[in-house]
């Protein structure tokens, strides 16, 4: 399964390797990337593998809000099939 995930917040150091971190140590590969910084304002959207995850998406939503509170951003994950139906023109 793939996922998307999206990081909004004030910019700050560290945020995409607390991020890229916690994916790497559960076995969830970032398949594409995109971030920039908007009138100082940090946005990223990810998109990842979970096939051989150790955790499931329910999980990955619960720690992500604890980490996303602790970094004092928005972290956002969503099926890429929903992604995908909600963006189709």
């Amino acid at each position: 399964m793939n996922a998307i995930i999206t990081v909004v917040g004030s910019d700050k150091v560290g945020i995409i390797a607390k991020v890229s971190a916690f994916l790497a140590e559960h076995k969830i590969n970032i398949a594409d990337i995109t971030q920039t910084i908007l009138s100082g304002n940090f946005v990223m959207m990810m998109m990842v593998e979970m096939t051989n995850s150790d955790i499931s998406v329910d999980e990955l939503r619960k720690i992500m809000d604890k980490l996303a509170e602790e970094m004092a951003v928005e972290i956002n994950i969503m099926s890429e099939k929903v992604f995908s139906a909600m963006h189709r023109v």
